[in-house]
């Protein structure tokens, strides 16, 4: 197995190895670079109260999710994939920790208590089985909904904190719950890729929805962000 092995996991690709196989795919990525630079302009004309540390960092890590599934959706590799990933599963964590630290103001005991659970819960959700053919494809290697349950915990950490943070009256809450439910669409369209392919054409040739799930997952992005420029604050020791 090398690291340059192909991988074919969307419908708009099909089978097609080639470097522009995925157009829509690859293009909507434009939608995380717009994020984060939205969300760098805000940060530059921030009010004066000092969001907290590691606000640049995250709005850093959204603009390189952007060109990692860029490079994965257009050398659809696994290097690529890694490429990916990786970036995602950082910002997953790092805004988790982010999170508990600054919103809900937990010691780091408690926060580094939050990661491990939710690192146990990345595990156990990106394991479930379901019974075949329930939105799963040769593709996704008979994954059950399509290889999409492993971001479940993240949509559960983001409605829970939104929903604690909304009860204490924190502004952020309102940010994160949005950002949940925009997620949950965005989980519903990586979902169908496969199930819609034969009934999502551009120009004759199959495109899926899988370019949905970027859009909206920027948009998701967009709403962390804002909701850490705007009401993230110093937690004084």
């Amino acid at each position: 197995m090398s690291w340059w092995d192909q991988v074919f996991r969307y419908c708009e690709r099909g089978s097609d190895p080639s470097f522009w196989a995925e157009p829509l795919n690859a293009v909507s990525n434009a939608a995380f670079i717009l994020a984060a630079i939205a969300a760098g302009i805000s940060y530059t004309r921030r009010p004066r109260n000092e969001p907290a540390p590691g606000v640049i960092a995250l709005i850093l890590l959204v603009f390189i999710i952007g060109i990692g599934s860029f490079l994965f959706h257009t050398f659809a590799t696994r290097w690529a994939a890694m490429a990916d990933v990786i970036p995602i599963g950082i910002f997953m964590l790092s805004y988790l920790g982010y999170a508990l630290r600054t919103y809900l103001k937990l010691n780091w005991l408690w926060v580094a208590i939050g990661l491990v659970i939710f690192i146990a819960g990345l595990q156990v959700a990106g394991s479930v089985d379901c019974r075949p053919g329930f939105f799963s494809s040769e593709a996704t290697r008979g994954a059950c909904i399509n290889g999409t349950g492993g971001y479940v915990p993240a949509f559960i950490a983001m409605l829970g904190i939104g929903a604690v943070l909304a009860c204490k009256r924190h502004k952020a809450g309102t940010y994160l719950i949005w950002a949940g439910l925009t997620f949950f669409a965005s989980m519903v369209f990586r979902i169908v890729d496969w199930e819609l392919c034969s009934h999502t054409r551009v120009a004759g040739s199959p495109v899926g929805t899988h370019f949905m799930w970027h859009i909206l997952n920027a948009a998701t992005l967009y709403l962390l962000l804002m909701a850490a420029v705007r009401h993230g604050r110093r937690v004084r020791p």
